[in-house]
């Protein structure tokens, strides 16, 4: 996977983002990012390679991980020595590939085989409602061609390692107009791990509640951030 510094300025605490499938720099470097906080962004997972080396160093340091990334982060940060601020789970589930807990395989499946461009448009669309020109603002620019690799290489990765339940989540954002995760299939998935999911009122992907969650550096609560972004 790439790790790309977002901020690096030598703060003592560190704003720690996975995205999700597709994912770029650009989606994400806007932020707003809270005062006294390096950034870091995880994508691109066509391998899960990590490197931990990155963590040291940083005094706290506050999760946000996004779709497919909430897997993958639960996945490679398994046992890391971090002094954890808080980690939030988005719209994504550690059984990311399932009828009752995840994406249905059916549309998974169909998504990896069918992949092109006018496919991956309607995931777009799909995606992120009214948030789609936001998105695309940004500068969307991996070709299919490299998102099929790294969607392959997901639906390998997932297969090979399962559930990935060692890593605790403190909180889960569960968007209710989420049409890649349903929401009754991420509810589902928390409660069997015991983890709270906080039902907002957004698509898979939204512009304020990333806003609001990056840049909120306290522990502040998740359901209030929730409300405010719709």
């Amino acid at each position: 996977m790439k790790q790309d510094f977002i901020i690096k300025n030598d703060n003592s605490s560190l704003l720690l983002v996975f995205g999700g499938w597709g994912t770029w720099t650009g989606l994400f470097s806007e932020g707003p990012f809270p005062e006294g906080y390096d950034v870091l962004l995880c994508y691109d997972y066509r391998t899960m390679d990590f490197d931990p080396s990155v963590l040291s160093g940083y005094g706290t340091v506050r999760l946000i991980a996004w779709s497919m990334g909430v897997w993958v982060a639960s996945r490679v940060l398994a046992g890391a020595d971090v002094r954890w601020e808080k980690r939030i789970a988005v719209n994504g589930t550690l059984t990311p590939v399932d009828d009752l807990r995840g994406i249905p395989v059916a549309v998974f499946n169909g998504t990896l085989d069918n992949m092109s461009g006018p496919v991956l448009s309607k995931f777009n669309r799909r995606m992120c409602g009214k948030d789609l020109a936001c998105y695309m603002s940004r500068g969307p620019g991996r070709s299919a061609e490299e998102l099929k690799e790294e969607l392959s290489a997901l639906k390998e990765a997932v297969g090979a390692s399962g559930v990935a339940l060692s890593f605790m989540w403190d909180v889960a954002a569960v968007g209710t107009k989420d049409l890649i995760f349903p929401a009754e299939n991420q509810l589902r998935a928390w409660d069997v791990c015991a983890v709270e999911a906080v039902e907002v009122d957004c698509a898979h992907y939204s512009r304020d509640l990333f806003a609001r969650l990056f840049s909120s550096c306290c522990h502040s609560d998740l359901a209030e951030q929730a409300e405010k972004s719709v």
